[in-house]
């Protein structure tokens, strides 16, 4: 539970950086994912969730 946490704060850290780092670029994307299909949405973030399993999963073994 522990290791959550500390996942959860560093996914926060990284993306306040990026809000604070470049603020009109982040807008700008937002933008863009507002263009996209549901299903592209879905799948996008399908693919990044399962990357990330196989990534811890590839660590912690």
């Amino acid at each position: 539970m522990n290791e959550l946490i500390i996942a959860f704060g560093l996914f926060l850290f990284i993306e306040g950086i990026l809000y604070a780092i470049f603020p009109s670029k982040m807008k700008n994307m937002l933008k863009k994912i507002d263009m996209l299909k549901i299903s592209q949405i879905r799948f996008s973030g399908l693919t990044f969730a399962i990357i990330g399993f196989v990534i811890v999963w590839y660590f912690k073994t």
